[in-house]
């Protein structure tokens, strides 16, 4: 986790990911969300099935965070992915391979 500026007022993000350990993997459910016909409800169904991450439970939902409090990659592809679209990539962290789904992104006044 980066060291975070409290002078500065930081950007916001609502967000959902799939992390699984294999590129293959994240291509193969990045493929079954784009062709679905209700693409959120098909991450879903998929997060909670395949994930590797305790958000798997909650169908990937990480909840809200502040900037600076994920690893760079994944904040990186969060901020520039819009909101409550189909995600057209996935990235890779230390951690594995994310698919993420961004509902929401707060800017600071």
């Amino acid at each position: 986790m980066r060291r975070l500026d409290r002078r500065r007022k930081l950007r916001k993000a609502h967000v959902r990911h799939i992390l699984v350990a294999t590129k293959p993997d994240a291509r193969n459910i990045l493929e079954q969300i784009q062709n679905a016909r209700n693409p959120l409800r098909m991450f879903k169904k998929l997060a909670k099935k395949y994930s590797n991450c305790s958000s798997a439970s909650k169908k990937g939902d990480l909840g809200e965070f502040i900037e600076g409090q994920m690893v760079q990659k994944f904040e990186d592809a969060v901020w520039i992915q819009e909101p409550e679209t189909v995600p057209d990539n996935f990235v890779k962290t230390q951690f594995g391979y994310h698919l993420i789904w961004v509902h929401e992104v707060i800017l600071p006044d």
